[in-house]
């Protein structure tokens, strides 16, 4: 990618210097009587401490907002930063997700990632569900990255593989 400026009339080609990752979760299909689908949040933490937050997925369709009630489920993300969101968060929550895989893509040139500083960060996701289990998954990585990257954490109930691509 490159970005071209002008400089008294002449014209420069110089590389774009945002970084861009992107996350890759898969919500397995579950054989169970009763199928409700996950709660999801997505955050990135440094030394314990949560930096931002990607993504919540809830069910934003329920009437008075009850949907939000559940949220506390996701018991990590719930303590760390949750509770002291008020809902919905723009660009931030949304509605539950199908099984299968879901791909979301941030770029450190503007929103979550926008001012994030060198370092060594921890992306957390975390599901709960519904008459199922809850899970969390750890992925550590390095901002920003210095060559592409791509790394991986595997599920074993409400999350099936986790895969993080960083572009320098």
């Amino acid at each position: 990618m490159l970005r071209r400026i002008t400089c008294l009339g002449l014209l420069a080609a110089l590389p774009a210097v945002a970084s861009d990752l992107q996350i890759s979760i898969e919500i397995p299909r579950l054989k169970v009587a009763e199928y409700h689908r996950p709660y999801v949040a997505l955050w990135i933490e440094q030394d314990a401490k949560v930096v931002t937050n990607l993504a919540v997925w809830y069910d934003i369709e329920m009437e008075e907002n009850k949907g939000q009630e559940w949220l506390k489920d996701m018991r990590q993300w719930w303590r760390r930063t949750g509770r002291e969101l008020q809902m919905p968060v723009d660009g931030v929550s949304g509605a539950t997700r199908a099984p299968g895989t879901h791909t979301l893509t941030f770029s450190s040139a503007a929103g979550a990632l926008a001012g994030l500083a060198p370092g060594e960060y921890q992306l957390i996701v975390e599901a709960a569900r519904e008459v199922g289990g809850r899970e969390l998954l750890k992925v550590p990585f390095q901002w920003p990255p210095k060559n592409e990257q791509t790394l991986t954490a595997q599920g074993e109930t409400e999350l099936g593989s986790l895969k993080v691509s960083l572009q320098p």
